[in-house]
């Protein structure tokens, strides 16, 4: 089943931690080493208590404001072309603010549906981002659909991830959580490595 076929079928819960989930592992972009800063939110979907409370709290540790603007787009380009002068990183740090600044703070399956999925798209393009085997050409809408020749390892690693913590919460419910944050704690160590490999290659 495609990464696009699992979104659509997932319940509230599912929804939550799989957006969750690629926020989580892209969260070294913003510059900061707390790994715990999103925990909160990950014991929300266990007690199924406080979300929007996490959800601001979250916003506030990390330095971002409070809810994003109700008519912003998710989906919608950032606006980088090749004159933007914005750097590989600086448009990768930019997906993950968005994606923190659009998580819903109420909990319903539409809203959790839009925002994991467009979560799951800027993640994979974090990760083409920040790879220096990525040619640039690809299609992250083509990878979620299962079309995944010639992908780069750093993409295709992302894209076994998201689809392993899909088919997992699938299968055992709240029960997956442990091993979802094992999962989204790996992609983390990968993310913060890359991101430091990079800060040494400028140096």
């Amino acid at each position: 089943m495609s990464l696009v076929d699992l979104i659509a079928q997932a319940d509230e819960r599912g929804l939550a931690a799989s957006g969750l989930a690629c926020l989580d592992r892209c969260v070294p972009l913003l510059g900061g080493d707390d790994d715990d800063v999103l925990r909160p939110l990950w014991t929300s979907l266990v007690d199924g208590e406080a979300w929007g409370e996490r959800v601001a709290k979250a916003r506030a540790d990390l330095g971002e404001p409070g809810d994003a603007d109700p008519d912003c787009d998710s989906d919608a380009d950032p606006g980088f072309g090749p004159g933007s002068g914005a750097s590989p990183d600086e448009q990768a740090a930019f997906l993950v603010r968005r994606m923190l600044a659009t998580v819903p703070v109420e909990s319903s399956a539409d809203a959790l549906r839009g925002w994991a999925d467009a979560c799951s798209v800027a993640a994979l393009r974090i990760h083409e981002l920040l790879d220096i085997a990525a040619d640039g050409t690809s299609s992250v809408a083509a990878r979620r659909e299962g079309r995944t020749d010639g992908m780069s390892p750093l993409v295709a690693a992302e894209l076994r991830r998201q689809i392993a913590i899909l088919e997992l919460l699938a299968d055992r419910g709240a029960g997956g959580l442990r091993l979802v944050l094992g999962q989204s704690t790996e992609g983390r160590r990968v993310v913060r490595a890359v991101v430091s490999r990079r800060a040494r290659g400028r140096a």
